[in-house]
C-alpha cells in the first residue's frame, strides 16, 4: 500500500511539540504515524495509529518520548482506514523498531511506503 506521509509548510517535517494539532486538517484524522528525533543513532522513537492529533497531544506529555526532545522530535502521519491500522502498525514497528516500543498487533502485516520513501 502506498501512503501519503504528511509534510508541514515548505516540505518540510512537522515537529511534534510544534505542529497545530488544533487545524481542521486533524479533525477526525485517523491513521498511522511516525515520531523520531535528530539526533545521531538510531532515532525512530514511535510508531502507532488511532486518532492522530489524541495520540500526538498525548505524546507531548509522555516523558518516555519527551526524553528525545533535546534532539527535536519530528513527526509524520498518514490517513489509513480503521480496519488496515493494525497490519500497517505492525509493519512499522517490524520495519522501523522504535526506541519506545510495548508492543505491536499480533496480525499479518501489511507492507506500505516508509516515511522519505514516497
Amino acid at each position: 500500500m502506498q501512503l501519503d506521509w504528511i509534510k508541514c509548510t515548505n516540505d518540510a517535517w512537522c515537529g511534534l511539540n510544534s505542529v497545530d494539532l488544533s487545524h481542521s486538517h486533524f479533525n477526525g484524522l485517523e491513521g498511522v504515524y511516525v515520531i523520531w528525533h535528530g539526533g545521531n543513532g538510531h532515532n525512530i522513537v514511535k510508531v502507532g495509529q488511532g486518532n492522530i492529533a489524541d495520540r500526538l497531544t498525548a505524546y507531548r506529555n509522555d516523558p518516555k518520548i519527551q526524553a528525545y526532545a533535546k534532539n527535536t522530535l519530528y513527526v509524520t502521519w498518514a490517513k489509513v482506514d480503521r480496519h488496515q491500522q493494525d497490519g500497517v502498525e505492525a509493519f512499522l514497528g517490524s520495519s522501523l523498531a522504535p526506541l519506545v516500543a510495548e508492543r505491536f498487533p499480533d496480525v499479518q502485516q501489511m507492507q506500505v511506503n516508509l516515511p522519505g520513501h514516497q
